[in-house]
């Protein structure tokens, strides 16, 4: 019996990869250093087959990378996960863990391996349209000529909503998560928050978000009640968390 754990190349894990993703059919919050060229990518091969993969992450600004972030082995050898895991880590010498609880697999491995557990981010998932109304706000697409107010914790959105000739809320959705989910999000200005604004503008960017073809995902820290209660309210559900343990 032969276990390798190899470092290659990106290209020579995607078709493991695709099956990955089929098989888990959620948002994967850290999809971008893929193509941003943030990760190491590892192959698992069992008596020279293909069995799976490992990706491993840093950021812009440091080159080492020390967090496994995907972990995946085809279902029919499944059981040799906690050895290849393990022999992964020595390898790579990574530090860190970080999963969604919704990755079975490697959060299973994460209790096995890991200590030190902490989880700051959750993770949402469309799960009903609403029929929310504001009659006093015009959704529409942002213009190069609207004034808008000071954005503290996100973007400027390509949508907005308006009231009173105020911009009161922007919001949008990004792709940088895997094929077909897109990441919402959105700011309310200070004054006008707690008025039913935050989730109105959320059902009305998951509409647009259907017309471009992506499925609506979201995400906020686990302590903003704000936003989990706009998201939730606006048809969202936030069975999905997303953790971080430190080997």
């Amino acid at each position: 019996m032969a276990l390798e754990v190899i470092k290659t190349d990106l290209r020579e894990i995607l078709h493991l990869r695709n099956l990955f993703l089929q098989e888990t059919n959620f948002q994967i919050r850290y999809n971008a250093c893929h193509e941003r060229g943030w990760t190491d990518s590892y192959m698992l091969r069992f008596n020279g087959d293909q069995i799976g993969y490992a990706s491993i992450k840093g950021n812009a600004n440091v080159s080492e990378r020390d967090t496994v972030f995907e972990f995946f082995i085809t279902s029919s050898f499944r059981k040799l996960a906690p050895i290849a895991f393990l022999q992964l880590l020595r390898s790579s010498k990574a530090a860190f863990i970080e999963c969604q609880t919704n990755d079975i697999l490697l959060t299973s491995l994460l209790y096995q391996y890991g200590q030190n557990v902490k989880s700051n981010v959750i993770l949402f998932e469309e799960n009903f349209t609403t029929d929310l109304k504001q009659n006093t706000a015009l959704f529409r697409k942002r213009n190069d000529s609207d004034v808008l107010f000071k954005h503290h914790s996100e973007p400027v959105g390509d949508y907005v909503l308006e009231t009173d000739g105020h911009i009161v809320a922007t919001g949008g959705f990004l792709l940088h998560y895997n094929m077909p989910f897109a990441d919402l999000y959105m700011e309310v200005e200070e004054r006008y928050r707690k008025k039913g604004f935050g989730s109105f503008l959320i059902q009305e960017i998951k509409r647009e978000c259907y017309l471009a073809g992506r499925v609506p995902a979201a995400r906020c820290s686990i302590d903003n009640l704000a936003s989990k209660a706009s998201l939730i309210k606006a048809g969202f559900q936030n069975s999905r968390f997303y953790v971080a343990r430190r080997r």
